[in-house]
């Protein structure tokens, strides 16, 4: 059960960055970011799983692989634009933290582009 070495390297991590905080903060900071990359770097595997298993299933279905890779690409993007916004927020750095989610969803919008172009030729041509 991965959630429980999950969730047991988050309390063994947090209890380390209350203890040395007040003594150094940037020691602190570098724990929280680690222990955030080694989180990130278990469940990343079981994404990439449910990735290939969906691909399989678009191939089934013959859905142009374009399209589920882009919307690979645009979770992917959040899921790291929200981690390094994250990371900032941990830094006392809001201003930064913003800029990277308004960066995420501006580079989220511009892969969405195809895909609502698609859909709305699709409903022109049921339309017509």
């Amino acid at each position: 059960m991965e959630i429980v070495q999950i969730v047991a390297i988050s309390i063994i991590a947090v209890i380390l960055v209350v203890l040395i905080r007040q003594y150094r903060p940037e020691i602190a900071l570098q724990i929280s970011v680690v222990t955030g990359l080694l989180i990130f770097l278990l469940i990343i595997f079981k994404l990439a799983s449910v990735l290939e298993e969906l691909q399989m299933f678009s191939r089934q279905i013959n859905i142009d692989l374009v399209y589920i890779s882009t919307i690979f690409r645009i979770v992917g993007i959040a899921y790291i634009a929200e981690f390094g916004a994250q990371v900032c927020k941990d830094a006392g750095e809001n201003a930064i933290a913003s800029k990277i989610e308004l960066a995420g969803k501006v580079i989220i919008l511009v892969l969405a582009v195809p895909i609502l172009m698609a859909l709305m030729d699709l409903i022109k041509n049921i339309i017509s």
